[in-house]
This record gives structure tokens, C-alpha cells and sequence, in this order.
């Protein structure tokens, strides 16, 4: 302590930070155990037990928000990891070095936008009079497709808008673990015969193997967040059915509907299993790729 003292003080700022905002609120998880009424507080509030709990497994809108969230998390995981991958690989056999970087700094750019930007430029584009749907109906004489509006179409709407904003944060730690290859290994490949096909196929994937198995180990501990931001930016009550995700169901259970104890009761429930969830992810980084925080 004498010696790391200004380590200590500068750590002060976080850890209040942290503790007004993530750990003075668990207060109010007390209201999943009750019938919570904003007019008598936390202390005057009837407790009933775990029948806020009960009650998730008993609303069919609940249950159907818990299997959406499941389905569009998976989705992105599944094709968050691959496309990261493959274009990593692609864009690390371009050799001219400027057409490398400016590829690399559009695909990565997306990322730094806001959900509420991005929503706002696909209901422009994919609107019943935005652009895309202007495309089909000119070029190939298609009615016009309400992407946001269709629940057969919202999830990959979704998966594939999320994709495009945060594929190229990915690639970039993939390009990072390419880039740390011992180049020898490419070199005895190739003088053994192999082709770029079999060099990325034997070198450079096996290569890449501890990365991705970290990372799709991680991933585990998300699989019960499907996105709030974009969700909530781009839903309607036409896509109840196959959008509706945990997140967004407790904002309209709790705030909007008043039924603080239930929505509190669903929040506390998904934070559990995730919370089981990236304690497993974590057991299993650190047996399959040797991975651990300290």
C-alpha cells in the first residue's frame, strides 16, 4: 500500500464510479421479491416471496421473449465468429499495404456508431419508401418489403445490421493474432509444396485456433444479451413475436406497464444464468486455450 499509494488514488475515481452506479442500484433488486408500489417504497411493499419468479415461466409473452433472445444471441454469436474469421484471413493475403488499411478502417468504422445512428439510417434504407425497397420495386418490379415490420424478417434483419457494425472490431484482434505467426512456418510450407489454400488451411487457422476459442468461449457469457440498443431502436409491436428480447421486455413490463416487481424479477433472473454462464465460459477459456484475467 505504501509503495503503490498513487496507483490506489487513481483508482478512487472508478471505484466510485462503480459503486454509484453498478452497485448502489442492486439495492432495488429487493423488489423481485415483492409486490412492489412505487408509493410505498421498498420497505412498505408486501413481500411475496418467489412469485415474481413464478410468473416468468407462466406468461406466454415471457417465455417467448426468453426463446428470441436465445435465438437472435446464438445467431450473432455463430456469425459474429465466422465472418471475423474468414475476412481476416482474406484481407491478410492483400499485399498492397494501402488498399489493406483502407478496407480494414471502413469495415472498422461502423463500430464507433451509435445504435440510435444506425437505426436511423436502416429505417431510412429499408423503410416501405426508403431506398432499397425503391431498388427492388425499379429494378426488379418487387412489391415493397417492410423489413422492420415482418416478423420473418426482423431476426436476420437484425443479425445481419449487428454484423455489419461490429464484424470489423473482430477481424482486427483476428489480423493481430495472423500478423503474430512465426513467417518460418509459412516458409516450410511453401517449401514444401503447399499452395496459399493449403498454407491458410494447415498454418494459418491452426494457428488462429487458441484465438477463436477464446473468444467463442467468452461469447457464451452473452448468450442471454441479444442487444438492447438495437432492439429498442428498431422494434414495433408488429415484431412482438419473434423480436421482443428479455431487455425489452422488462422496459415494458417495468416502466411502462408499472409492474416493477415482475420486470425487476425477469431483469434478476437473465442476470443470474449469465452470470453462471461467463463463469463457465471463463472455466472453459482457460482449460481449452490456457486463457485467464489474472
Amino acid at each position: 500500500m505504501k509503495r503503490n499509494w498513487p496507483l490506489y488514488v487513481l483508482c478512487i475515481p472508478s471505484l466510485a464510479f462503480v459503486s454509484i452506479f453498478a452497485y448502489g442500484p442492486m439495492v432495488g433488486l429487493l423488489m423481485a421479491f415483492q409486490d412492489y408500489k412505487p408509493w410505498l417504497g421498498i420497505t412498505g411493499s408486501d413481500w411475496i416471496g418467489l412469485d415474481n419468479f413464478e410468473r416468468i415461466f407462466q406468461y406466454e409473452d415471457a417465455n417467448q421473449a426468453i426463446v428470441n433472445t436465445l435465438i437472435i444471441a446464438v445467431s450473432k454469436i455463430i456469425v459474429g465468429i465466422i465472418v471475423p474469421i474468414v475476412m481476416a484471413i482474406l484481407l491478410s493475403e492483400i499485399r498492397n499495404v494501402g488498399i489493406k488499411k483502407s478496407i480494414q478502417t471502413l469495415v472498422y468504422l461502423p463500430h464507433f456508431l451509435s445504435w440510435v445512428t444506425v437505426a436511423g439510417m436502416m429505417i431510412d434504407l429499408l423503410g416501405l419508401e426508403g431506398g432499397i425497397n425503391h431498388l427492388l420495386t425499379s429494378l426488379f418490379g418487387i412489391e415493397p418489403v417492410y423489413f422492420l415490420g415482418d416478423p420473418a424478417l426482423f431476426r436476420p434483419t437484425i443479425v445481419i445490421s449487428d454484423l455489419w457494425k461490429n464484424f470489423g472490431f473482430g477481424m482486427i484482434v483476428y489480423l493481430a493474432t495472423i500478423a503474430g505467426i512465426d513467417p518460418s512456418y509459412y516458409e516450410a510450407a511453401e517449401i514444401d509444396g503447399a499452395t496459399r489454400r493449403q498454407q491458410i488451411w494447415h498454418v494459418t487457422l491452426p494457428s488462429m485456433m487458441p484465438m477463436i476459442i477464446v473468444i467463442a468461449t467468452l461469447s457464451l457469457g452473452n448468450i442471454l444479451d441479444a442487444g438492447f440498443d438495437q432492439i429498442f431502436n428498431l422494434y414495433n409491436p408488429l415484431v412482438y413475436s419473434t423480436g421482443d428480447i428479455i431487455d425489452t421486455y422488462v422496459y415494458r413490463s417495468s416502466l411502462l406497464n408499472g409492474q416493477y416487481g415482475f420486470g425487476t424479477a425477469v431483469g434478476l433472473f437473465k442476470s443470474v444464468i449469465s452470470f453462471i454462464l461467463i463463469v463457465i465460459s471463463y472455466r472453459l477459456a482457460y482449460k481449452l486455450a490456457n486463457y485467464r484475467i489474472f
